[in-house]
């Protein structure tokens, strides 16, 4: 989906413009993959735009660079003030946001501990990942042959820049085979997580989706559907799941902060169907919630203006 440029982006402690946030060739994390960074979304509700579980995603975003070993340059409560001004200051009354760190420009060559620690976050509309179609009626999923992360290869507990390389050749190989989305394995056989989403399957009114164990990212619109489905009776679990657990699944759901809740119609062809009663209840509430409409959530949004 193309970019839709708003007027400023924070880089480092200061407000710049657009078109001016750049930086050198001989970046490096432009050559190494050495960064962290976050999703996150803000939603208009009737006391303005609120950022969904803010504090959640800027405490990932510190865990992860502290497992790369970077020293993020400003305090959990800088990072948390300059999303919500960044948003206040381009008018926005909902937006994708992408806060990132990086080793800057000064030292070439794979030791990163002499580079320059930058951080920059950008806002920007941002419609649905999958598209309508997807959230209303569902995406069709293949298996990838490209593996997940070993964690003792890459650290998928970090949302680290390079990483995502591997969610990339999955998702490229997907569309080329005329599908929505990829689903990764772990490299022993089990299911991890989509190129940018956990995923869930529900068997006889459970949820269950796959453990960390498994090289799933611990996801924060996972967590909530967990906390929604404890509240509604549903039953919820991590658990390892084989490919052909998604195979004979009753109902099947994805969620990411760029997707939200999409549900599964197909994987590898095998047909699960029109989304169900367990995951239309899911997308429900959790549209309520990030629109502040649902006072046992009112936690989750932090208000841009207070």
């Amino acid at each position: 989906m193309p970019l839709q440029p708003t007027d400023k982006i924070w880089m480092d402690g200061e407000l710049v413009a657009w078109e001016d946030a750049k930086v050198h060739v001989l970046t490096h994390s432009l050559h190494y993959g050495c960064g962290v960074f976050e999703g996150i979304r803000a939603y208009a509700t009737s006391r303005g735009p609120a950022v969904f579980r803010l504090g959640d995603h800027i405490t990932r975003l510190f865990n992860s660079a502290k497992i790369f070993m970077i020293d993020i340059p400003f305090t959990y409560d800088e990072i948390v003030d300059a999303t919500k001004t960044t948003v206040r200051v381009n008018g926005l009354v909902s937006c994708y946001i992408r806060p990132i760190v990086y080793l800057g420009y000064g030292e070439m060559g794979l030791n990163p501990l002499p580079c320059p620690v930058n951080v920059s976050i950008a806002v920007w509309p941002w419609g649905t990942y999958l598209g309508d179609e997807g959230v209303e009626h569902g995406v069709r999923m293949k298996i990838s042959s490209w593996k997940r992360h070993d964690p003792n290869v890459m650290p998928p507990a970090a949302k680290g820049t390079g990483m995502y390389i591997n969610s990339s050749m999955a998702k490229l190989e997907a569309l080329k085979s005329g599908y929505d989305e990829a689903i990764l394995l772990s490299p022993q056989g089990y299911v991890s997580e989509c190129t940018g989403e956990n995923i869930f399957v529900v068997r006889d009114g459970v949820i269950i989706t796959p453990p960390v164990s498994a090289g799933a990212l611990e996801g924060i619109t996972q967590d909530s559907v967990r906390t929604i489905a404890n509240d509604h009776g549903f039953g919820y679990r991590e658990d390892n799941l084989l490919r052909s657990d998604l195979y004979t699944a009753q109902e099947a759901f994805l969620s990411g902060t760029a997707a939200e809740i999409v549900p599964i119609r197909s994987v590898d062809d095998r047909e699960i169907g029109e989304p169900g009663p367990v995951t239309r209840k899911i997308q429900e509430v959790f549209q309520a919630a990030v629109r502040g409409e649902v006072d046992r959530y009112k936690n989750w949004n932090d208000y841009v203006d207070g």
